[in-house]
């Protein structure tokens, strides 16, 4: 590594499984990047639910992954490693990572490292790659959502659902969502939504089925799961596909599957940080082609809601974990 580079650097610690105040302030050794991977100086790193769930105990990093959080960041390369080609030291960047995010230091695989759209700040940046990867791979790959289809997005003042109305309404499907509060529809609707439901006082199966002409909806991409899992099926079009990304209600439950048969349904889903490198570079390439024009060009905008020191983790997790806030909270290194 260079010489310029400290030994060691600030990061945030899960001491144990438990409550945001688990996320400590810590020092750990610079990481070197290994063959095809780049150092990244960290200018801003997303929090996102799994950083919650990792947290809690729940979600164990992948074999040799740091156990420091973060599933994504902005920043500048510092070092690179064997094997790199297309990226140098002073290079302005954004990164899909496995972990190491909340640190003024991470390691990412090249293949994941996308540069930061002309027109945005590192923080912004700091938003794209955990959601933007989660929505392609699984609403335009898993789903293969069709321009003219209908789309329903759960949560779609959260960072994955603002992600999610903009990359389908721009690339010309429709879409329809829910959201917890008026404040929070108004929110999806001024991002693209067609037309929003206020869960907590209306019906979005009715509404769903009303939104595709009686039959309902083309696809649904669904974090709740538990009893939400009929209710979508029930919202489905015949052919209609239900993409799951999270259970915040819970991954058992009890269902009748003959509607997914007397419908042609397909039910679907994945996760993120296990797949492949060489998987994480195919979305990588797909979104640089089909989705980066439409930042550089301000069609697409990323949502960020607050931000917070490096240091005050503690805090961004206090306010995702309240549901009040509508689009991404990011840390600033």
């Amino acid at each position: 590594m260079s010489k310029t580079l400290p030994e060691t650097m600030a990061c945030i610690e899960i001491v144990e499984p438990g409550g945001p105040d688990v996320l400590q302030p810590g020092t750990r050794p610079v990481p070197q990047p290994g063959p095809g991977e780049v150092l990244v100086k960290v200018a801003a790193a997303g929090v996102n639910r799994p950083d919650i769930i990792q947290r809690e105990g729940n979600y164990k990093p992948p074999p040799g992954v740091t156990d420091v959080p973060g599933l994504e960041i902005a920043g500048t390369v510092a070092a690179v490693g064997d094997g790199v080609d297309g990226w140098q030291e002073g290079d302005e960047l954004c990164a899909l990572v496995a972990g190491g995010g909340y640190a003024e230091y991470c390691t990412a695989p090249a293949p994941q490292c996308l540069a930061v759209p002309r027109g945005l700040n590192m923080m912004a940046a700091a938003a794209l790659p955990e959601t933007f990867f989660t929505v392609w791979t699984n609403v335009f790959g898993r789903a293969a959502l069709q321009p003219g289809e209908s789309l329903l997005v759960h949560g779609g003042s959260s960072g994955i659902g603002t992600a999610a109305i903009q990359m389908a309404s721009r690339l010309g499907s429709r879409v329809i969502t829910t959201a917890g509060s008026a404040e929070k529809c108004a929110a999806c609707q001024a991002l693209g939504a067609e037309e929003t439901v206020n869960y907590r006082e209306e019906d979005f199966v009715k509404a769903a089925k009303e939104f595709g002409g009686g039959k309902g909806v083309d696809v649904v991409l669904d974090m709740v799961g538990g009893d939400y899992t009929a209710k979508n099926i029930a919202a489905l079009a015949p052919d209609g596909r239900l993409v799951n990304i999270a259970f915040l209600k819970g991954s058992k439950m009890e269902l009748n599957l003959l509607p997914m048969m007397l419908k042609r349904l397909t039910l679907t889903g994945s996760t993120l940080r296990p797949q492949t490198v060489e998987r994480k570079g195919q979305i990588a390439a797909a979104l640089k082609d089909q989705v980066w024009p439409l930042i550089e060009s301000g069609d697409i905008k990323p949502v960020i809601h607050a931000t917070f020191p490096l240091a005050e983790a503690a805090e961004a997790h206090r306010l995702m974990e309240s549901s009040t806030h509508i689009g991404k909270i990011v840390l600033v290194a």
